[in-house]
């Protein structure tokens, strides 16, 4: 698709949106006290955003009036990527940010968070009742001996205890890192056992579907693997008591105590994020409290244009970045939505019914759930109340061009229509590469621009830029929230591999894309082998870990595959021990390994016996040739055949594409 294909735009904002979009009013001050330019509209700002690199970000923080403990000599002193230092000198803390609201008379009793289960009833929590808990728990953990730079854990679903948890670590300078609790054990090992926390938030088990799921076990065997942990907290979401040698979590946040805020340097660790672990561990990716802070400030003030009468619901879990993406709602005086429960529980429209109820004035999700509900015959605006909705956000895959049409087609009937903004970016980043703009037009099946401050471009393997042609996404300087390391990564050797090693000091992230000649971005889907299913990622080398402890399993390949229609394709393909059959019982074994052991996201569409996986002459799987042939593209051009063990194999997978309905 190139941008002649749509020369006429789904949605366009109106001119009185126009003028009261923040992003606007920031041009208009920057141009004043900054230099940018007062002309030329988004598209202007964005140039100089990313041509005076210093003094946007300058900007950003004076605009958001960031509160620099300690100021700082500069914006930017070493610049390079990997390795820019941002704010040098400087001293601040996220908490004390995230937490701001709270200290204006006037809306410390108006809803900081609002708490919905599958009841989709909501619930509040003041911004008052929040920074006294924040100030409890931070004091708290002080008594148990947190220091500045020690993690702390959370294996927990989306709920209000999980937000006090992280803003209350960041309050006292800790390293933050959180699961999900439908992850198994080893999945959760295999990240926190790198990390060493020395505190556990756990619940007693999480409600998904309609049902009840126990996790004592698991937090059982989480406790006795993380021989580091000083304290574990019970929060009992099933009603259980607390097991012993645990603290309870009434007791560490019943105490009415200001909380007291570490001042950091800009550069201290915020949280751990973890990659997929495609090829092995998942990588554990730090980001700092600075720069996640004027990060986060910029992408949800600027570009999703929240502020304090808004409502920010976004489905996600704490096992993704989209959660800390959502909490960080919290830094424009937001009221964020937390929704712990299934995205289709007890129906189809079971999110739009929890943006109706809690008012939701920004409203994210999945590509996948956009196509489930059009394909499921939902009508959002004409079944429910959506008339606060000013925007719909989606990401975790391309949104395809039929549910950019959905979407528009069904709020054809709100006044001035629906903002359709379709997001890109990375857990590598916990941001936006590229997205939402409130004041530039939605082209079908395009995302609206490059953001601020980000340098955003197409390359050929050669690294040359293009434009109206695929490419991979790169971006050529540095953006604060990029990892400032690695944990367990001492030289910096897999950070370096992992971004900057086809295209020296330049991020190569993994993507195909079309930057088009009317600066909108096309995504076409992960140039490498992650699975990234409903949003959530997960590596091959998890399935392959539990699926290969079957005795009748040689050897295993998974693959996912996003469809031209917007689903996602996930084969698991086995190559069968000799005298092993594959029949229903088991393929239903590795169906329910794979659910009870690491995530029920990630049960494969299809279990397909194969005569053999496909290796490189090192012995590595062979997963993107695979996957390029389960797209259609002929193996001549999936691989490099002097770079495989058996040609034959592929021959095979690419038989399978060609005949398969």
């Amino acid at each position: 698709m190139t941008s002649s294909a749509n020369p006429a735009p789904l949605w366009q904002p109106s001119p009185e949106r126009i003028a009261e979009a923040q992003v606007t009013r920031f041009q208009a001050w920057a141009a004043e006290h900054h230099g940018a330019p007062a002309e030329g509209g988004y598209e202007a700002l964005h140039r100089w955003s990313v041509a005076e690199l210093d003094t946007f970000w300058k900007a950003v923080t004076d605009w958001f009036d960031v509160r620099f403990a300690t100021p700082y000599a500069r914006v930017l002193g070493e610049r390079t990527m990997p390795g820019a230092e941002w704010f040098p000198g400087s001293t601040v803390n996220y908490a004390e940010h995230a937490l701001r609201t709270a200290e204006d008379p006037a809306r410390a009793d108006t809803p900081a968070l609002l708490h919905v289960d599958e009841s989709h009833d909501p619930r509040p929590v003041t911004w008052a009742e929040l920074r006294r808990q924040v100030g409890s728990l931070a004091a708290e953990l002080r008594a148990l001996g947190v220091r500045p730079g020690d993690r702390v854990s959370g294996y927990l679903p989306n709920i209000p205890q999980a937000v006090v948890a992280l803003l209350a670590t960041a309050a006292v300078g800790g390293v933050w890192t959180s699961c999900a609790p439908d992850f198994g054990a080893r999945s959760v090992l295999d990240r926190f056992q790198q990390v060493e926390p020395v505190v556990l938030f756990t619940v007693d088990g999480y409600r998904y579907g309609g049902k009840e799921h126990d996790r004592r076990d698991t937090v059982a065997e989480l406790r006795s693997e993380l021989p580091t942990l000083r304290a574990v907290v019970h929060i009992p979401l099933l009603g259980t008591h607390a097991p012993e040698g645990t603290l309870e979590w009434s007791a560490l946040t019943s105490a009415d105590v200001a909380p007291a805020f570490e001042a950091v340097p800009f550069d201290h660790p915020l949280w751990v994020l973890y990659s997929s672990g495609t090829t092995g561990l998942p990588k554990a990716i730090v980001q700092s409290q600075g720069g996640i802070l004027v990060e986060h400030l910029k992408q949800l003030g600027l570009h999703c244009d929240l502020g304090p009468d808004d409502r920010f619901f976004w489905y996600t879990s704490t096992g993704w970045m989209m959660w800390n993406f959502l909490v960080s709602g919290l830094l424009t005086g937001t009221t964020i939505v937390l929704y712990d429960g299934s995205p289709g529980h007890p129906d189809t429209g079971a999110q739009w019914r929890i943006a109706e109820r809690t008012g939701a004035t920004l409203y994210g999700t999945s590509a996948a759930y956009v196509m489930a509900c059009r394909k499921a015959g939902v009508h959002p605006a004409r079944d429910f109340d959506l008339s606060r909705v000013k925007c719909v956000a989606t990401t975790g895959s391309p949104l395809p061009p039929d549910g950019f049409r959905w979407l528009h087609d069904e709020f054809a009937g709100t006044p001035g229509g629906l903002w359709t903004a379709s997001v890109s970016g990375g857990t590598d980043v916990c941001s936006c590469f590229a997205g939402a703009v409130p004041t530039l037009p939605v082209h079908i099946g395009e995302l609206q621009a490059p953001c601020l401050g980000t340098d955003l471009q197409s390359w050929d393997p050669q690294g040359k830029p293009l434009v109206d042609e695929v490419g991979e996404l790169v971006v050529t300087n540095p953006m604060p929230s990029m990892p400032i390391r690695f944990w367990n990564d001492p030289d910096g050797t897999r950070y370096h591999d992992s971004y900057f090693d086809t295209y020296p000091g330049v991020w190569r992230h993994g993507d195909w894309i079309t930057l088009t000649s009317r600066g909108s971005v096309i995504i076409h889907g992960r140039s490498d082998s992650t699975l990234n299913r409903q949003g959530v990622r997960m590596g091959s080398a998890d399935i392959y870990e539990a699926v290969e402890r079957l005795p009748e399993i040689r050897e295993s390949l998974v693959i996912g595959v996003e469809q031209p229609d917007g689903g996602y394709w996930m084969p698991l393909f086995v190559h069968l021990a000799p005298g092993a059959t594959l029949d229903d019982t088991l393929r239903d074994r590795i169906k329910r390994i794979i659910r009870e052991q690491l995530s029920p996201r990630h049960v494969p569409d299809e279990v397909i016996e194969v005569p053999g996986v496909p290796h490189t002459l090192t012995g590595k799987r062979i997963e993107v040739p695979v996957k390029r042939l389960l797209q259609g593209t002929p193996l001549d051009k999936a691989v490099n055949a002097g770079s495989v063990d058996d040609l034959d194999l592929l021959r095979f997978y690419e038989d399978l594409a060609r005949n398969r309905p």
